[in-house]
């Protein structure tokens, strides 16, 4: 797939970047366990040490979701209609909503656009362009004639196109998708002969409901940018629009994937952008759009544009949210683990950046500083390892040298005192589970009638389920991803089922 633009040669050489992350992962297992028979004492030691790394790592994540968490409160107060209205040149811009949309029917979106609208931003100031799948053209036939005859006089434009299907150099894949619709987006924006600086895009997953202040805040937050086209602009992304509805796992993974980029917003300088953002329509048409041959498509536009630009490029944070649908059980609660597990399966290949970056830096170390690449090529890969073998190290094999050890180790003070080091620090991390508790329901929208009172004691309750939750749902899909790249088992695009009851 994504190989084939390569010459043997090139093809060679980037096939042996996608081994890496596997590989460390499997040393990291394979070697704990084989340690722990071996040398069980270093194992001791090397566990006491990492447990208490990742306590520390805690309190730093804590720290900036809390930060982030009042920086949030306190953007979402601001008036920014009035800070917007006090900008000259504000009505020069346009806002561009791409939305591609696979298999969701007409009520998803038609809520996202009524979103939209609820912002209360000038109509003939907003873009709309929704494309659709042509291998699902029986969900086109339905939606598109609604949407056209409930929407089209509500929007400055209204674009709707059909992808088709099996597209030379593409993958079945939202990319490919929002790739076709990009480049009939230009051709529209070029015919109304408006500049590609002056249109802001939202490129947001079909079931994206924006907050009411969302477009007044891109708009000040794009237009004070003293570079607007070199950055993209990063949302909160809250999983809550059927939260309430949703069972304890998926809404645990949900609220910790909200929780770790609320804590990546106070660092922009590690930010990537991630599922719905915005960005410049001038910096697409310079990259020539989403590529049509990856899966992990948010985030890779973000390097895209930064290795375009020589590194000269940017996430900037905007404290808004905007919210979307989590995984919910469909005809059974199997049914709904199965899809949470490859929704994160999917996720966890955004590990794919990791042989595009050392290649594509490779080509450019002339031009991006030497420590810029090597802080990417760090976030990244710690990122990724960590994902795949921190819980399965500190719950699991942590604990295989204290059990294999023979009592000439056992008797040792290291040995004797180990587990109740170890208890200490879980209970330390205990605390992780507080905060994590206690974020997650100020952060809930409000409970919906036909849901008991009693819901909200299990929404604080069910954190108790986070140690086996980061396992099933984030070590194991991670490190699945990570073993498929190595092996060269490509993953394709999985479309996450949008449902709400």
């Amino acid at each position: 797939m994504h190989l084939d633009k390569f010459t043997p040669a090139e093809r060679k050489k980037y096939r042996r970047r996608e081994y890496i992350p596997g590989l460390m992962i499997w040393v990291t297992f394979i070697g704990s366990i084989a340690l722990s028979f071996i040398k069980p004492l270093w194992v001791i030691y090397i566990i006491i040490l990492y447990s208490l790394y990742w306590v520390l790592r805690l309190f730093y994540f804590i720290f900036y979701s809390i930060l982030s968490a009042y920086m949030f409160n306190k953007h979402i107060k601001m008036d920014w209609k009035a800070k917007r209205e006090t900008l000259p040149n504000w009505q020069d811009y346009y806002h561009l909503f791409i939305l591609p949309t696979y298999s969701e029917p007409y009520e998803v979106l038609e809520s996202s656009l009524n979103g939209i609208l609820k912002c209360g931003y000038p109509k003939d100031k907003i873009i709309i362009a929704i494309t659709w799948e042509e291998r699902k053209k029986d969900v086109y036939d339905d939606a598109e004639p609604k949407i056209l005859a409930n929407f089209s006089d509500k929007f400055f434009k209204l674009l709707t196109t059909l992808h088709p299907d099996g597209l030379e150099g593409e993958i079945k894949s939202k990319a490919a998708n929002a790739n076709w619709v990009g480049w009939k987006c230009k051709e529209m924006i070029d015919q109304l002969g408006i500049p590609y600086e002056k249109v802001i895009v939202s490129y947001f997953d079909c079931d994206t409901a924006v907050h009411p202040k969302y477009m007044d805040y891109l708009t000040h937050a794009y237009i004070t940018h003293p570079n607007p086209t070199r950055s993209s602009f990063q949302p909160a992304v809250l999983y809550n629009n059927n939260i309430w509805e949703a069972p304890a796992p998926m809404r645990i993974t949900a609220f910790s994937t909200v929780f770790w980029l609320l804590a990546e917003l106070m660092r922009p300088d590690r930010l990537y952008t991630f599922s719905s953002h915005a960005m410049s329509f001038k910096a697409l048409v310079d990259v020539g759009f989403w590529e049509k041959d990856i899966v992990t498509d948010d985030s890779r536009i973000f390097l895209q544009c930064f290795i375009h630009y020589n590194g000269d490029y940017e996430v900037t944070p905007i404290y808004v949210p905007v919210s979307m649908d989590t995984v919910i059980a469909g005809t059974s609660i199997w049914e709904g683990f199965k899809s949470l597990y490859k929704q994160q399966r999917r996720w966890g290949w955004g590990v794919e950046h990791f042989p595009y970056m050392l290649y594509h830096f490779n080509k450019k170390k002339d031009l991006i500083p030497f420590k810029t690449r090597i802080k990417y090529i760090w976030n990244l890969g710690e990122g990724m390892y960590s994902w795949a073998t921190a819980p399965l190290i500190l719950f699991i094999l942590g604990r295989l040298p204290l059990y294999v050890a023979g009592p000439a180790v056992k008797a040792t003070v290291i040995a004797q005192t180990a587990p109740f080091v170890l208890e200490w620090l879980m209970r330390i991390g205990m605390v992780g589970i507080l905060v994590s508790a206690v974020l997650s329901l100020r952060l809930l929208p409000p409970r919906p009638e036909h849901q008991p009172k009693y819901k909200w004691l299990i929404m604080g309750l069910q954190w108790v389920l986070l140690p086996i939750n980061i396992i099933i749902f984030g070590a194991f899909p991670a490190a699945e991803a990570q073993t498929r790249l190595m092996l060269g088992k490509y993953l394709g695009f999985f479309v996450t089922p949008k449902t709400r009851k």
